[in-house]
């Protein structure tokens, strides 16, 4: 047999023909460097270079900042009371009619806090029509395939208990119903099914278009329901019927509690807090600092996944064949139709119409005062670039923790993979912890901050068009940008702000679920 020549005796053109079969074959041999990675992480070589960090001069001040004692001591500290308080528990509803007019079934699509305004919506329109309502259905997320249900995420009897006296409530729908399914409703035109519910309809759209066929058939199923229920001009019982489901009925399953409170203690009570803020002395400055923040953690809804990342337009330092990607994602997603891709990255920067990337949260919260030591915990399902994305979050505050980190893998065993209940868990942490901060607005972002608004929780909330300005102006240093930071968010750390026409009662509960103080 003849041998194979050593590679230095093969000619010159031989050396190069070995070369291009390599570079045919290596995305063949190993596919995965060269496939995207889904929505969160992108390949090693078809999608970016590792982005280098934006703002270095910004950077290298906020590793070397001084921590005022008094801006951590005002960090940290409680909101006052802002003179409003819940009034959902005082409400007393109307008193329920002897006999229902029927069911009522809805399907909703779309993420946790999305499906979370539903429900409330169903209820209210359940009330509206004086008709049974069947617990709904949630649709499978087409985008992270979580095929959840409502038992597995929310505590059905609690549910029913709380709303027992407004609305009728079942589990399933008795035997003659049996077969209104999501099947059925799929394989044809039904007179039972209404599908042209329009966006945020009138309480008389529903008395004039659903209840007639529930007097006629017994039932009616409403798909799609997202958002199909007004905010406006619906009387106050039902406004505070939809605020009693979101705020005192949805309660998560035990095991989604138990795991929360489980990370709860965790953050509060990590089992070294040695950790100091930078070089601090004297040693009396130190504990001063550290106590005002002892036991207590934030919590950082960090969204910045691939849809975000390629509908915002903006550029976001991963290099030419990012560009190219993300260009490409929008024209598959889209069809190229993204409003933003007509402007330059910094005129989108300037209109605060760029989401902040984990750099530039990071740089936000260290001008806001919290220390290098603050217990952070990341509320995220994933992060578009993955962990080389959130290196610079992770340098300026190295004791973040996310649910992985501090949860076995048994413990997560039932909820690994499975979005909404990731989604929930977050959402309780969430509502735990002493500050809240989301990165981006969004159904979570909204859904969290009505609910801490409800319980005078603080909550902050990033001063979009600021930062992308202060962001854009490369000359500032970090005394310049930190005064410009503290300065544009100081009403924004959970002061009330009252729902204006056509806002969702679903981001801001005053004046529709709270009551003024006398």
């Amino acid at each position: 047999m003849k041998q194979l020549q050593p590679l230095k005796n093969l000619t010159q053109s031989q050396r190069t023909a070995l070369v291009g079969v390599f570079v045919l074959l290596f995305p063949i041999l190993s596919p995965n460097l060269f496939g995207p990675l889904g929505r969160a992480s992108p390949s090693l070589f078809s999608e970016w270079n590792a982005p280098r960090p934006r703002h270095m001069r910004l950077l290298q001040g906020a590793l070397d900042r001084e921590i005022s004692i008094r801006q951590q001591v005002e960090l940290w500290s409680p909101l006052p009371d802002q003179g409003w308080k819940p009034c959902t528990q005082s409400y007393k509803g109307s008193p329920l009619p002897e006999k229902s007019q029927g069911f009522l079934q809805v399907f909703l699509d779309g993420g946790l806090n999305q499906q979370r305004m539903g429900i409330c919506d169903a209820v209210a329109v359940a009330k509206i029509m004086n008709v049974t309502l069947v617990i709904p259905r949630l649709e499978v997320n087409p985008v992270w395939q979580d095929s959840s249900s409502f038992t597995d995420i929310f505590d059905v009897e609690h549910f029913i208990s709380v709303l027992k006296d407004e609305v009728r409530i079942v589990r399933e729908l008795p035997t003659q119903y049996a077969w209104s399914t999501r099947d059925y409703y799929a394989t044809g035109i039904r007179a039972t099914r209404i599908k042209t519910a329009p966006v945020h309809a009138s309480a008389e759209w529903y008395l004039e278009n659903v209840l007639p066929v529930i007097q006629s058939y017994g039932i009616a199923a409403v798909a799609p329901f997202s958002h199909r229920l007004a905010f406006d001009n619906l009387p106050e019982s039902i406004q505070r019927l939809r605020c009693k489901v979101n705020f005192e009925a949805l309660n998560f399953v035990p095991r989604i509690r138990e795991l929360g409170d489980a990370l709860v203690h965790r953050l509060r009570y990590p089992p070294s807090s040695s950790q100091t803020s930078g070089n601090m002395d004297p040693t009396d400055r130190i504990n001063t600092i550290v106590k005002a923040g002892a036991g207590k953690f934030a919590v950082l809804h960090l969204r910045f996944d691939k849809d975000m990342a390629a509908h915002s337009g903006c550029d976001f330092e991963g290099g030419k064949a990012e560009k190219l990607a993300l260009a490409k994602y929008r024209q598959v997603i889209w069809q190229g139709r993204v409003l933003n891709s007509q402007f330059t990255d910094e005129e989108l920067r300037n209109k605060g119409r760029c989401p902040l990337t984990p750099e530039e949260i990071g740089l936000l919260l260290s001008a806001l005062g919290f220390s290098n030591n603050t217990r952070l915990y990341l509320a995220s399902h994933q992060v578009y670039g993955g962990e080389a994305r959130i290196s610079t979050l992770r340098k300026l505050f190295p004791g973040m923790e996310n649910k992985k980190s501090l949860a076995s893998a048994e413990e997560l065993a039932d909820i690994e993979g499975k979005a909404s209940l990731m989604a929930a868990v977050d959402y309780y942490v969430s509502m735990k912890s002493d500050i809240f901060i989301s990165a981006s607005p969004g159904n979570m972002h909204n859904a969290l901050l009505a609910h801490r608004a409800y319980l005078n929780l603080k909550t902050i909330r990033p001063n979009m068009i600021l930062l992308g300005q202060v962001f854009v102006n490369k000359s500032l240093d970090w005394s310049e940008f930190e005064g410009a930071v503290v300065n544009g968010h100081k009403n924004r750390h959970g002061q009330l702000r009252l729902r204006k026409q056509k806002q969702s009662i679903y981001t801001y509960p005053v004046p529709d679920c709270m009551c003024k103080v006398a």
